[in-house]
């Protein structure tokens, strides 16, 4: 499995580089991998939905699609690739220290 190093700390990741860990996930986490996803600082509205995808994912063991994400945060699915450039979904989900969506595949 690769190992990736962000900001001085090793992570295991899956050949896309998402966390192959979920349960090691932290806000620290998040910070680092929102630099391999281009976004240079974490906002209240990122925070809103990593938040989200990981109760998401804590009480149904799957991840939402978009339409639900949308209907949920309240962000239009523009302003959701505004904040996620890589996808809403793959990009929450990757910050979120979940694995990549098999929407996303």
């Amino acid at each position: 499995m690769p190992v990736i190093e962000i900001r001085g700390h090793k992570y295991e990741v899956d050949e896309d580089g998402f966390l192959q860990s979920p349960e090691a996930w932290n806000e620290e986490v998040a910070c680092d991998f929102a630099t391999t996803e281009g976004i240079a600082g974490m906002t209240e509205d990122h925070w809103k939905v990593v938040h989200y995808m990981r109760s998401y994912w804590q009480e149904n063991n799957s991840v939402p699609l978009a339409r639900k994400l949308c209907k949920e945060t309240g962000f239009t699915l523009q302003q959701l690739y505004d904040l996620f450039p890589s996808g809403p979904v793959n990009g929450a989900c990757k910050l979120a220290g979940l694995s990549k969506p098999p929407s996303c595949a």
